[in-house]
């Protein structure tokens, strides 16, 4: 059996194993992508050309490049697949470590396919499906044993680039080696979050999450609920995403979703809630009448093609036609906005007196039920249900953490009360003295272990890191309202964002400062990172708009400049700064990230400097670092032609161009090619803190300053030839150009010339200079009100 995967096969290039192979490169693994021969040509088409007999996998990849949201992380990861076909590239699977298929879900096929795998693989390759319905017994019947010693099912879920979730199914003759090895592939390479399933239907997400929307929809009908009711109850209120359950629905595809459910029905003879995956009357017809969601155009909702797709319609269930969607008002709801745990936001919706709250707890209490009732029958422990279901369903909280939030005695009591019927080991549980199914003992995660009635830690990775270890252990040094410094262990500390969204404030700058005041008199280096949904969304619009409404522009001043120095300080500091960017990494938060000496940054990373969105030019440094960046050793050079690089950075900025991973950050310029990518989020922290200490214990010497020879008002005219196209074409405002005009300038440096060198210490005086000019301007001051209302630019 092999134990380093380099190469990976993956037969059928359908939307999940294109995806599959998709997120193999973006992990830096090569993929063989196969799929059939196609059974019929089109006229003209030479049937013995490879165009046509790879026509699918070709086809697959085209479509990898116009899907959205991308499935790559950058169109230069695409080389790293090579494509074929099953009948004359079958041979070429003896390159591969690992061979996943994903073919249509028929048996049939999968056993045919299998049974010519068998013939070409290695046999030491590790052999796997993606189905989510098939036996394991079943896919294996008429093949070796070393066949199956080596084979499993390795369950993904679509879109697969950001669904963390991978099941993992052994068949009883499976290695444990070659779980193992996939499981760590899994979890340190591509990203994913391993759960162990049964070889039942489903297995455990799919099990879970379709009962959950099948049994929402059975009782939206009894309370008389309309689909956008519904979908707001079960949203960011009750911890789950914004596509609720009919959006998701729609995003899924409603064949796809039916399908799931069907099969549930269909095989799940024991269960004693089968009848609930029974497909209604009116989703059948939708199926039928092929309103699939998003594939076809129209699902649980629709575009209004009169409002040129800016509206969305909803379905009236009762007739199938689509009308405008009502005003969703429930007090439960609008209470919940304002809580920003989300354990306490869930509780809080579940204990709601209103029509939305009682919705919302019999639905949510019946799935609780059920998720118990399920072990050990998809799962040995609760752990895998509830990391199957938040990572497959994008759920914040999984059932039993869900269970833990609302309370596990209150959770069996209204049970019984509403008819429900939890597992008998919940109650032997509380019988025990244990009120929750989750704790924390010695700073770690515990959870009740059903078969010996007892506590056990969770098991984790030893890569896992957060902030919250650091919070149980005591390991506080420093802290204000927005942030805190706390001592990570070996050494190293690490500076905490926890303002609201992670906007830079003087809090903040105050404790950057702190920081290094700490770091350098008795640590060896600092990571900034934290634990919340983004790294950092900016700089606090609201307190420098009302700031610039009162003309307090000494105040703006004094906090740009702190902030700049502060950049500069971590960059030139004697001891290493390692920023571990993730999410949205905007404005000042990527003015941080690229402050420090090295980045440790997450694949899913949204990245820009965006400031031109509210009428101003970054005014952290910004400008100056992505020069920095982008010039690299080259900015002093007397041979070096500036201008197309400058343009370059000036796109980035002046179009608040957004990298959307990692791997585009690092072609923009917000990352340098040394600079380090995570893979799963999970595993972020611990790899900063590995950087850092080997910079620490590598001998880190700060930078040296960099000077650039920049072309002055020659390059600044040059970059406005090309801004005066754009407003007579009305392609950009007159505001437009004047903000652009300020960045060209700050860019060419001024008042400079090629033959002078200039200083990081004069870019950043431009840059103030600029910044302060245009947060005075009126036209801006609107961009920063309409942003703060409306969560967009606005265009004047």
């Amino acid at each position: 059996m092999t134990t380093r995967i380099r190469k990976v096969a993956v037969l059928g290039a359908g939307v999940m194993g294109s995806g599959i192979a998709a997120h193999l490169a973006n992990s830096g693994v090569r993929a063989l992508l196969l799929d059939i021969v196609p059974p019929q040509a089109a006229p003209g088409e030479d049937t013995a050309s490879k165009a046509f007999r790879n026509k699918f996998s070709q086809g697959a990849i085209a479509n990898l490049r116009k899907a959205k949201p991308s499935p790559i992380v950058s169109e230069q990861v695409l080389a790293a697949i090579e494509v074929g076909n099953l009948e004359d590239d079958l041979a070429r699977l003896g390159e591969c470590d690992w061979i996943i298929e994903v073919v249509k879900e028929d048996l049939a096929v999968k056993q045919a396919l299998f049974a010519k795998v068998e013939k070409h693989a290695r046999r030491d390759a590790i052999i796997s499906s993606n189905t989510s319905g098939l036996s394991i017994v079943g896919m294996t019947e008429g093949r070796g044993a070393e066949f199956k010693k080596n084979f499993l099912v390795t369950h993904f879920f679509n879109p697969v680039r950001y669904m963390k979730l991978l099941e993992l199914v052994a068949g009883q003759e499976t290695n444990p080696d070659v779980v193992k090895t996939i499981h760590k592939f899994g979890e340190e390479v591509l990203g994913k979050g391993i759960v162990y399933g049964k070889d039942t239907t489903n297995f455990i997400a799919n099990r879970i999450g379709v009962y959950g929307m099948m049994r929402t929809i059975s009782e939206m009908q009894k309370s008389e609920m309309t689909i956008e009711e519904v979908d707001k109850i079960f949203g960011p209120a009750m911890g789950r995403p914004k596509s609720a359950v009919f959006r998701t629905a729609d995003i899924v595809g409603l064949d796809t979703f039916t399908h799931v459910a069907k099969n549930c029905y269909d095989t799940l003879t024991h269960d004693e809630e089968r009848d609930v995956f029974a497909a209604p009357d009116f989703l059948q017809k939708m199926v039928e009448k092929k309103m699939l969601g998003d594939k076809t155009g129209g699902g649980f909702y629709k575009k209004d093609r009169s409002s040129g797709g800016k509206d969305i319609l909803a379905l009236d269930l009762k007739t199938l036609e689509y009308r405008p969607q009502g005003k969703v008002r429930f007090d439960s709801l609008g209470a919940a906005k304002g809580i920003d745990d989300v354990k306490e936001r869930v509780a809080s919706v579940m204990n709601a007196d209103d029509k939305a709250g009682k919705f919302a707890e019999r639905v949510t209490l019946d799935v609780l039920a059920y998720s118990s009732r399920r072990i050990p029958e998809i799962a040995d422990d609760l752990v895998n249900v509830d990391r199957g279901v938040r990572w497959g369903f994008g759920w914040d909280l999984g059932p039993f953490e869900v269970w833990d939030a609302y309370g596990v005695q209150k959770g069996v009591e209204r049970m019984k009360a509403l008819g429900l019927k939890p597992a008998a080991w919940v109650e032997e549980m509380l019988a025990k003295g244990r009120t929750s199914f989750y704790g924390v003992q010695d700073g770690r995660d515990t959870y009740w272990d059903i078969p010996s009635k007892s506590v056990k830690p969770v098991v984790e990775n030893a890569r896992t890191s957060r902030v919250e270890y650091l919070k149980r252990g005591n390991k506080k040094i420093a802290g204000n309202d927005s942030a805190s410094l706390w001592d990570a262990g070996d050494g190293v500390t690490l500076l905490e964002f926890h303002s609201k969204m992670n906007s830079i404030d003087d809090d903040i700058i105050a404790m950057m400062n702190t920081a290094l005041d700490e770091t350098e008199k008795n640590f060896k280096g600092l990571v900034i990172g934290n634990d919340g949904s983004n790294f950092s969304a900016g700089a606090n619009i609201m307190a420098m708009l009302m700031a610039a409404k009162s003309e307090d522009f000494d105040s703006i001043r004094k906090m740009a400049s702190a902030f700049q120095a502060a950049n500069q300080r971590m960059r030139y500091s004697p001891v290493p700064v390692v920023t571990a960017p993730f999410n949205l990494t905007l404005g000042g938060g990527a003015e941080v990230t690229m402050g420090g000496n090295a980045v440790q940054a997450s694949a899913e990373l949204y990245m820009g400097l965006v400031e031109v969105g509210v009428g101003l030019i970054p005014g952290g440094g910004g400008t100056m670092m992505l020069l920095r960046n982008v010039f690299g050793t080259y900015a002093a050079d007397k041979d070096f032609d500036a201008l197309p690089f400058l343009k370059k950075v000036f796109l980035a900025i002046g179009m608040a161009k957004v990298a959307t991973s990692a791997e585009e950050a690092r072609e923009m310029g917000f990352l340098s090619q040394q600079d380090g990518i995570t893979g799963n989020r999970d595993f972020l922290l611990s790899d900063a803190k590995s950087r850092v200490l080997g910079l620490a214990n590598g001998g880190f010497r700060p930078p040296r300053p960099t000077r650039f020879r920049l072309p002055g008002p020659n390059g600044a005219a040059t970059i406005d030839m090309m801004l005066y196209d754009m407003q007579l074409n009305n392609q950009i405002s007159a505001h437009d150009r004047k903000i652009a005009q300020k960045l060209a300038r700050v860019l060419s440096g001024g008042d400079t010339s090629p033959s002078v060198l200039v200083t990081e210490e004069k870019l950043l005086e431009l840059e103030m200079e600029a910044f302060l000019s245009l947060i005075g301007e009126e036209k801006t001051q609107d961009r920063m009100m309409f942003m703060l209302e409306k969560g967009k630019p606005l265009r004047n």
